[in-house]
């Protein structure tokens, strides 16, 4: 997995925590630490790309709309 999308051991407790509880109130079924594991693994790997890529993106569009400000100024005249 790409070390830009692994977990600390505290947020790997937390969201396996997370995940039962909400199999437990959603589904009224409980799961255990590895079936909540793995299935925040599968959501990291697809989800976390996604998110990843539109927060570069994100941050692309704030800098070159910060270059534009910098060019509207005209400093270099």
């Amino acid at each position: 997995m790409d070390k830009r999308l692994q977990l600390t051991i505290e947020e790997q407790r937390q969201l396996i925590k997370s995940v039962q509880d909400f199999f437990l109130r959603e589904q009224d079924q409980e799961i255990g630490d590895l079936a909540a594991m793995l299935i925040i693994d599968f959501m990291i790997k697809q989800l976390g790309p996604v998110y990843y890529n539109r927060g570069i993106q994100d941050a692309i569009k704030v800098m070159g709309d910060k270059l534009d400000d910098l060019y509207g100024l005209q400093i270099w005249s």
